[in-house]
């Protein structure tokens, strides 16, 4: 379990109510945040401390890795931004019945606060440029203390949110959006329409012209093709109908390696080389038959399939960046 600090002065309001975190991928001048990049680091069973106004108004157990998702629509404007994509994490919130104000604290926190990525100021005012970053221990334990009885309890309890299963609820009202505009696309033929539908479970036409590439699963080594999805590199909800149906697009894969790919906890680099996340849950890979310690190389890639795992390990793979 690790411990997280998010700056939520515009989107207290939401994000607590709606039950989750989002942020950008990226700074508007497309640079990256460190504070962004922190999405794809936490871990169900984590804590995270609300904090706005100048108070520490809520305490949440993350309930999900971070995943790709729009820009919720209640941050402005009406309905999701379905081409705004940033990181999303599910939290399970729950506000205090009395806010903590840290600048009445400082003498006992600011010694402890971390020299790099510090959520506050020496005199106890939060941070603008800082969203999601992670706390030490010692930091979060004192920080409990002052809260108090509520704090003490959510964390000891903060292990039934790795015993229950939380959907990705942004990722699943995303592709229900792009499910129902493809629906509504005049511009389609049926056939086409049919076959980028199936696509999306890594069946039909793009299967088959993933199988003229590959033929077995790039980590169990599995070729019958009745156990085998076609998985997207760039992913189906992030592509166009052409990358979507693009064979280069795809690899060959079991659908316990198809999920753990789709959702970031492995990837591979341009050698083959077979890269786990940081945040997956090992005792379950090598419950499915994919331990780390004896992964083989992968084989090698096509040019634009090397293009397309490029995009997936930029935007798809949770990866720890920060140390």
């Amino acid at each position: 379990m690790r411990y997280w600090w998010v700056n939520q002065k515009q989107t207290y309001r939401h994000e607590v109510s709606g039950g989750y975190l989002w942020s950008p991928k990226h700074k508007s001048n497309g640079h990256t945040n460190p504070f962004y990049e922190y999405m794809r680091e936490v871990a169900p069973g984590d804590i995270v401390f609300s904090f706005a106004d100048g108070l520490v108004k809520a305490i949440g157990i993350i309930a999900s890795h971070g995943y790709e998702a729009p820009k919720p629509g209640e941050f402005g404007g009406v309905g999701a931004c379905w081409n705004q994509i940033g990181w999303r994490v599910d939290v399970v919130f729950r506000e205090l019945t009395h806010a903590l104000k840290p600048a009445e604290y400082m003498d006992r926190l600011a010694p402890l606060l971390p020299k790099r990525y510090a959520p506050l100021q020496p005199n106890g005012h939060g941070l603008q440029s800082v969203y999601l970053t992670l706390l030490p221990e010692v930091f979060a334990l004192e920080l409990a203390d002052l809260v108090g009885h509520e704090a003490r309890v959510l964390i000891r309890g903060s292990r039934v949110a790795d015993a229950s299963p939380h959907a990705a609820v942004g990722l699943v009202e995303w592709e229900e959006h792009q499910l129902v505009e493809l629906q509504q696309d005049q511009s389609l033929s049926e056939t086409t329409r049919r076959a980028v539908v199936q696509a999306r479970r890594g069946q039909g036409l793009f299967k088959q012209r993933v199988m003229q590439i590959e033929t077995r699963c790039r980590l169990t080594g599995v070729d019958r093709p009745e156990h085998l999805r076609a998985s997207h590199c760039k992913p189906w909800r992030d592509g166009d109908n052409a990358e979507r149906l693009d064979g280069e697009n795809g690899l060959l894969l079991t659908p316990d390696a198809d999920h753990l790919f789709d959702r970031g906890f492995l990837a591979f680099d341009d050698a083959g080389k077979i890269l786990i996340s940081p945040v997956a849950h090992v005792p379950s890979l090598c419950a499915m038959g994919l331990d780390p310690a004896s992964l083989p190389a992968a084989g090698t890639f096509s040019s634009g399939q090397k293009r397309y795992l490029a995009y997936h390990r930029e935007n798809v793979f949770l990866q720890a960046r920060l140390r």
